[in-house]
C-alpha cells in the first residue's frame, strides 16, 4: 500500500514466492506493489536492516560528566551500584536529578559490559553416579513450626547425591556442630545402604577450621577419621563460594518450599511432640524421593558398600555432679536423680539429647539444652529429681535460680503465679509444692495440668486438699472368690482309669 513501509516478513515471503513465481505475482502476494519487489531484487536486505541507527533526539545529559567523573569511579571501584553513583552525583552536583537513574543504570551497564572486569564464569559439571554426595545445614525458621504451641528454633541437615538427587533431611535443634554433622551423615548413609567415592561440604565450622585461608589441609582429625570409616575422600568448595556446592544448595530451597507446601495442605504448623514433627519431615522427603527411584537405581550399582558398623556420631564429656543435684555442661545446668550426687558420670553429647553413663551403665537420657543467646545459662530441668528435697524444704522454691524452668507445663507456671500473687510466699510454696508432689506419686501430670487450667478460668485459687482427693486412687471392692478344693479320692480314680479313655 503506498505510503506504508513493508516489513521483514513481507519482504520473506516475497523472496519465498520468487523462487517459483514471477516478480507481479510475488509482489501482489506479498501485499505490495511491483517496484517495490524490484528494489528487493536489486538489494536483497531485510527492511530493517536498511534503516539508519536513531539518532539521539535530546542532548545527552550525562555528557558533562561521563567521561570526566561517573568513568574514573567505575575504573577505580567496578563494583559500584547505579544506585551508588547516583547518590554520589548528587552530593557533588545539585542538578543531578532522581530523573536520570534510568539512564545511568542503563549506560553503566553497556559500559560494563566493553570496558568492565572480567566476571566470574561457571562451569557446568557432570556428575558420575556414585561419584558424590553433599551435606549442608539450612536454617528452617521461614517454616514457623511450633512444638505444643512453643516456636521452634532448629534447622536441617541436607544431604544429597549430585547425580541422582537422592535426599535425606533431619531436624537439628542446635548450630552447624560437629556431632549434628556426623549424625546427620550417618544416618542418610545407612538409610542409602552404601557410600559415594566423594564427601563435599561448603566451610562447616564442624568439619573444617578455617584458621589459614590458604591452608592446603584444614581437615578436623575427627572429620577425617568420619569419612575414612565410610572410605569416601573429603573435599569441599572454596570459602565463599556458594555456587560451587550447587548441587545442594539449590535444593535447599526445593526441599523448604516442599515442606512449606505439605504444612499448608496440612492445615497448620504445630505438633504435638518433636517426634511428630520428624516423622512429618521424613514423609515429604520420601515423597520426593520417590520420583528419582530410576535415577537412584543406576547410582546404587556404584555406591561402595558400608562398612560393619557405624562410628562414634557424640562427643564424650566428664562431669562430675554437685550438691546442687546436677552438672553444667556447655553453660546448661542439667538435673539428675539426687542419689547420683558426688558420682562421676560420663555423658555422650548428642544434637538433641545427653546420655548419662555411670561406668558402662546408662543412668539417664536428658533432653539437650542451650544457652541463652550464647551468654546466659540455660538450665533443663525435671521436677522428679528434686521434688523429694522440695517437699522438706518448701520455700526453697521462692528464690529457686531454675524454678521456671522447674514447672513441667504451661498451666502449673501461671498457677504459681496467681499463688505468688495471692498468697503469702510460704503458703504460695507449700501449695506449689504440693501440686509438683501430686503429679509425681499420682502420675496425673497432664490431666492435673487440665483441671488448673479450668481452675485459673474461673478466678478461683486450687485447693490442694480438694485435688488430692480429687486425684486419690479409687477405692475398688476386692470380691470374695470360693476355692473348693477337690477329695484326694478324686485323683485316684483318675489315675486309674483305662489307658484307651486318657489318649481319648
Amino acid at each position: 500500500m503506498p505510503g506504508r513501509h513493508i516489513t521483514d516478513q513481507q519482504a520473506k515471503l516475497y523472496m519465498n514466492l520468487r523462487r517459483t513465481h514471477s516478480r507481479e505475482t510475488a509482489a501482489a502476494k506479498a501485499g505490495f506493489g511491483t517496484s517495490t519487489g524490484g528494489r528487493l531484487d536489486a538489494d536483497p536486505r531485510m527492511p530493517s536492516q536498511k534503516r539508519p541507527p536513531r539518532a539521539r533526539r535530546r542532548p545527552d545529559p550525562l555528557a558533562e560528566y561521563w567521561e570526566s567523573e561517573i568513568v574514573p569511579m567505575l575504573l577505580a571501584s567496578p563494583g559500584l551500584r547505579p544506585i551508588s553513583v547516583l547518590r554520589e552525583m548528587q552530593r557533588r552536583h545539585t542538578g543531578f536529578s532522581d530523573d536520570l537513574r534510568r539512564t545511568l543504570e542503563r549506560r553503566i551497564r553497556l559500559w560494563q559490559a566493553l570496558h568492565g572486569p572480567e566476571r566470574e564464569v561457571i562451569f557446568r559439571q557432570e556428575h558420575p553416579p556414585g561419584q558424590q554426595g553433599l551435606s549442608d545445614f539450612t536454617d528452617a525458621a521461614e517454616l514457623g513450626v511450633t512444638i505444643a504451641d512453643v516456636p521452634l528454633e532448629h534447622r536441617f541437615y541436607h544431604f544429597r547425591l549430585a547425580f541422582s538427587g537422592w535426599a535425606y533431611a533431619s531436624v537439628v535443634l542446635g548450630g552447624e556442630s560437629f556431632v549434628a554433622l556426623a549424625e546427620g551423615l550417618q544416618n542418610a548413609l545407612w538409610a542409602l545402604g552404601g557410600t559415594p567415592l566423594e564427601h563435599r561440604s561448603d566451610s562447616l565450622s564442624a568439619a573444617f577450621r578455617n584458621l589459614e585461608r590458604d591452608a592446603a589441609e584444614d581437615l578436623t582429625q575427627r572429620y577425617e577419621a568420619l569419612c575414612m570409616h565410610y572410605g569416601m575422600t573429603p573435599t569441599r568448595n572454596n570459602p565463599g563460594v556458594a555456587h560451587e556446592n550447587g548441587s545442594i544448595e539449590g535444593p535447599h530451597a526445593h526441599l523448604k518450599l516442599a515442606l512449606q507446601q505439605a504444612l499448608l495442605l496440612r492445615g497448620r504448623a504445630d505438633f504435638a511432640d518433636l517426634d511428630a514433627y520428624r516423622r512429618f519431615v521424613d514423609e515429604v522427603v520420601g515423597r520426593a524421593n520417590a520420583g528419582r527411584r530410576k535415577a537412584l537405581e543406576i547410582e546404587r550399582a556404584q555406591l561402595k558398600s558400608l562398612p560393619p558398623r557405624r562410628t562414634d556420631d557424640f562427643e564424650e564429656v566428664l562431669v562430675t555432679v554437685t550438691r546442687s543435684g546436677g552438672f553444667f555442661l556447655r553453660r546448661v545446668f542439667y538435673s539428675v536423680p539426687s542419689r547420683l550426687i558426688g558420682h562421676r558420670l560420663r555423658i555422650r553429647l548428642y544434637d538433641d539429647r545427653l546420655e548419662c553413663f555411670l561406668g558402662g551403665t546408662l543412668v539417664q537420657t536428658l533432653r539437650r539444652g542451650r544457652s541463652i543467646d550464647g551468654n546466659r545459662r540455660g538450665h533443663v530441668v525435671d521436677y522428679r529429681h528434686i521434688i523429694h528435697a522440695l517437699r522438706r524444704k518448701p520455700m526453697a522454691l521462692f528464690n529457686l535460680v531454675y524454678r521456671e524452668q522447674l514447672f513441667p507445663r504451661e498451666a502449673y507456671r501461671h498457677t504459681w503465679d496467681a499463688l505468688i500473687d495471692r498468697l503469702p510466699a510460704r503458703n504460695a510454696c507449700r501449695t506449689m509444692v504440693g501440686l509438683l508432689a501430686l503429679a509425681y506419686d499420682r502420675a496425673c501430670e497432664a490431666e492435673l495440668a487440665i483441671e488448673l487450667e479450668a481452675i485459673a478460668a474461673t478466678g478461683e485459687l486450687p485447693d490442694l486438699t480438694e485435688l488430692r482427693r480429687q486425684f486419690m486412687p479409687s477405692s475398688m471392692a476386692v470380691p470374695f472368690v470360693t476355692v473348693t478344693l477337690p477329695a484326694a479320692a478324686a485323683y485316684d480314680a483318675l489315675l486309674s482309669a483305662p489307658q484307651e479313655w486318657l489318649r481319648s
